[in-house]
């Protein structure tokens, strides 16, 4: 088997190709590498006109291109670094004030939650609902144009935690202010700018400004009232009566005078105060109501005498500095003072001296339940600077709080003479028997600015027209009894009358007109 493939192998190696096909294996191969080179030449020239200078160029310029995307990615990369902490910061900022605004808007939420009382079913006793809306809920208008949210919280009613309440025959409580409140939209707003649990602004000014311009009751506020830096104790009874307290129970920041001598001194300046002269304990205050001088003048002891023990409890509108109170207490009545702090701190020597004041307008209806007083008293407040229909308000409001047998004492009513023939007719109006009237000049300012002045007391008449004691004598109201009713009267003025006749209220009213009546009656 061996020698026939050594045979095979010898056969094919003696063989020869022919010439022709030499030649023509030959110029495949040469066109093949012409066709070879022309390919590469084409593609080489293309890369030289896009700017490549063979395989080793191209490689570089790819990897400069890739070098510098890299750079260029590492920039924006450090940029939106930035970016991002920048965000960052801001959102953190964001976040605390819309944690703040969430808070707020939350606790807003429940407060009004609070103060919308569920409904107790159909018919009466059910609750009534409060919105949003402002005419749905008119509390709501106070807070408009107020820019502190405390107000609002304020006067927004409120559900009553145990629900309905029998006794209140309600389910929610509401907090009352002023209607004047509503027309002082800027001081209100700054009255309620405080921190909540903070010592109160030194406003006192302003709460004033709000008190006589309506605002009345004033709101309160969640902050404790400033106290005295030199706050020092009140002397004991009976000596703080009549001794010239310390300055160091008054805060004196919204006074022009910064001590109480200061006060007593302004009577020796040509000014113009309220009660100029009334801090001085040892001037006019000292005789006042103590002894009756003159016909315009009575004591506290004559007056007492009237209702013999009965007067124990009483009222003195505007009473300045608290003196008739103190007199009515060395007598064992216990007097009210209202009063303003009119360019002097009124309330707080009032209280030093060891009688209570109360800081309210002549204005304001009067805290008191019906036929609760045996005593009213006003010297120099109730005046023709009270229009007249305010000042009928007012004295319909005091013949509300006056018992049954009650005493009015209007001490010193100044008015021109003119005017007589208005205020005459609007006290007889109110029924009471006349006790005692006297009519004078005031003359305190010269004969040239006399104003005529007026005392008066009346007492209301009795069912049985008895004769009243009064002061200097006895007085008879038969003048009043013997008038009868006129068929021809309206039903209501009848009625009117029939009460004032029925109710049995004596009123006791001291009036001072500042006119004097001549002997012709004029």
């Amino acid at each position: 088997m061996g020698t026939d493939n050594q045979k095979d192998y010898d056969a094919i190696k003696g063989r020869r190709f022919p010439q022709h096909m030499l030649l023509l294996i030959l110029f495949a191969i040469l066109g093949t590498n012409v066709v070879i080179l022309y390919a590469f030449s084409n593609r080489c020239n293309h890369q030289d006109s896009s700017g490549y200078n063979g395989p080793e160029v191209f490689e570089s310029s790819k990897m400069g291109r890739m070098l510098a995307g890299n750079g260029s990615r590492n920039e924006v990369i450090q940029s939106y670094e930035k970016e991002i902490a920048q965000l960052r910061a801001e959102l953190k900022s964001l976040h605390q004030g819309t944690e703040r605004l969430i808070l707020d808007r939350t606790q807003a939420i429940f407060d009004e939650l609070m103060a919308r009382p569920a409904s107790c079913g159909g018919g009466e006793g059910g609750g009534a609902q409060y919105g949003r809306d402002p005419i749905d809920n008119p509390f709501l208008e106070w807070s408009i144009g107020v820019q502190n949210r405390e107000f609002e919280r304020y006067v927004e009613p409120r559900k009553l935690p145990l629900g309905w309440s029998g006794t209140l025959m309600r389910d929610t409580i509401i907090s009352p202010v002023g209607h004047g409140c509503a027309k002082m939209k800027a001081e209100l707003d700054q009255y309620m700018k405080y921190r909540v649990g903070d010592e109160c602004p030194d406003d006192e000014a302003m709460t004033q400004k709000l008190l006589v311009g309506g605002c009345e009751p004033l709101p309160r506020r969640r902050c404790f009232s400033r106290i005295p830096i030199n706050y020092t104790e009140p002397y004991p009874l009976p000596d703080s009566l009549w001794k010239a307290p310390g300055d160091g129970g008054v805060i004196w920041t919204a006074h022009t005078c910064k001590s109480f001598e200061c006060l007593r001194n302004r009577v020796k300046e040509k000014q113009f105060a309220d009660c100029l002269d009334c801090f001085d304990l040892e001037a006019r205050e000292k005789t006042r109501w103590v002894a009756s001088g003159g016909e315009l003048d009575f004591s506290v002891d004559d007056v007492l005498k009237v209702k013999n023990g009965t007067i124990r409890i009483g009222l003195d509108l505007g009473g300045g500095t608290g003196t008739f109170a103190v007199r009515m207490k060395e007598a064992g009545v216990t007097i009210i003072t209202t009063t303003l702090n009119l360019n002097g701190p009124f309330n707080n020597f009032v209280a030093l001296r060891g009688v209570i004041p109360m800081y309210m307008t002549v204005t304001q209806r009067l805290p008191f339940f019906d036929n609760t007083l045996d005593i009213v008293h006003s010297m120099h407040v109730l005046s023709n600077w009270i229009p007249t229909v305010s000042l009928e308000f007012i004295l319909y409001d005091i013949d509300r709080i006056l018992r049954p047998g009650g005493l009015f004492w209007l001490d010193h009513f100044f008015c021109v003479r003119s005017q007589l023939a208005t205020y005459e007719p609007m006290l007889k109006n109110l029924g009471y028997i006349k006790l005692k009237y006297h009519v004078g000049d005031k003359v305190d300012r010269g004969r040239e600015l006399q104003e005529p002045s007026s005392s008066e007391w009346r007492i209301r008449s009795l069912p049985n027209c008895q004769s009243t004691s009064g002061l200097g004598g006895d007085y008879s109201g038969q003048e009043d009894c013997d008038e009868s009713y006129d068929s021809s009267k309206p039903l209501h003025e009848i009625a009117r009358d029939l009460r004032h006749i029925a109710v049995n209220k004596e009123l006791f009213c001291p009036l001072q007109y500042r006119a004097k009546l001549t002997d012709s009656g004029n």
